[in-house]
């Protein structure tokens, strides 16, 4: 019998690695006979720096940058060969700053930019660009601003993305995105000017209009300074990841699939790691968990069986996010089975 744990991180709560690692060791107990394969997995956003430097052997490597406030920090990203593997949450990311230091209208996403270079000035010349999970709001504008970024057009550029919103507009990174990065109903206005400004900008010197491009929205905005600066190619995040930790080749024999994330909903259709092991499965069966569960009909119609939620709805939120229990409830989730 041969079992692959390939879930996503538990955010706020325990990594992809974390959470593999306990699956395993339950699923060790449950059926002591089964070759057990532990694949943790990320979509392109928070995580997917750690999950392919691990898969590609890459070299952990640190560059000293300012974070979205202009302060000095070291972020972290990694080599293999000549790619670089760049999750701009490590230099513009959201958990970076205070609940109540968050604010698009000052934030900037020059830090990636020096990121970046830093890894240009190593020999990269291929880059991986995980989006998610930043601070900022400035559709790149910080980034393209840095003395130097120019050198990096002989690059080719990745982005890891399963967003598909256009730079401005109603659907597009202002009015979406900004909000959950602390900006007020105002301020949302003040930075939908701006991007839309920044649009005609790049549209001039780099001819490509990225206002009703798709994913030109993603990150705040950098999606499309990456499309028209740098002609960068979109992926979906977790396809590009499940091709390079050569998931095809994991699940080959496999009796069953173990996945799952912090929630599970109709947003789990959606591009998320879930439904991408689900579409890339085979016809292995794929056992999904999650801290919760909603609209389990329509995650039972796309094929994910058996479906468990592993935190008791009396539950109270807080105590579902402590690792440890956590930890314990996916493991008496696996020995339920």
């Amino acid at each position: 019998m041969k079992i692959v744990i390939a879930p996503d991180s538990f955010k706020e709560c325990m990594s992809s690695q974390q959470v593999a690692a306990c699956l395993a060791d339950a699923v060790r107990t449950r059926w002591p006979e089964a070759e057990v394969v532990e694949l943790p997995l990320a979509d392109g956003g928070e995580g997917t720096l750690d999950i392919l430097a691990g898969a590609l052997h890459a070299r952990p490597m640190q560059a000293d940058v300012h974070d979205p406030l202009g302060r000095p920090i070291v972020a972290r990203y990694a080599i293999a060969g000549e790619m670089a593997i760049v999750e701009v949450a490590q230099a513009i990311g959201l958990s970076l700053l205070k609940a109540d230091e968050r604010n698009p209208l000052t934030a900037t996403s020059a830090g990636l930019g020096e990121l970046l270079l830093a890894a240009h000035g190593n020999g990269c010349r291929h880059f991986l660009i995980a989006l998610g999970g930043t601070a900022t709001c400035d559709g790149g504008a910080g980034m393209l601003g840095v003395p130097g970024i120019e050198q990096l057009k002989d690059s080719r550029f990745e982005l890891l993305c399963d967003v598909e919103a256009p730079f401005i507009g109603p659907k597009g990174a202002a009015r979406v995105f900004a909000p959950q990065k602390g900006a007020s109903p105002e301020a949302v206005e003040v930075l939908e000017a701006r991007l839309t400004a920044l649009a005609r900008e790049l549209k001039t010197f780099t001819g490509v209009d990225v206002a009703d491009l798709p994913g030109a929205g993603a990150a705040g905005g950098l999606g499309g300074a990456f499309m028209a600066y740098f002609h960068a190619e979109k992926r979906q995040g977790i396809i590009r990841v499940l091709d390079l930790v050569h998931f095809t080749e994991a699940i080959r024999g496999a009796d069953l699939i173990i996945t799952g994330e912090g929630k599970s909903d109709v947003q789990t259709l959606m591009g998320k790691v879930p439904m991408g092991v689900l579409n890339h499965s085979n016809g292995v069966p794929v056992a999904l968990l999650s801290g919760r569960i909603e609209d389990r009909p329509a995650l039972e119609q796309a094929g994910f069986g058996p479906i468990l939620e592993i935190s008791p709805r009396s539950l109270p939120l807080s105590e579902a996010l402590n690792p440890l229990v956590a930890a314990n409830n996916l493991r008496q989730a696996i020995l339920s089975f």
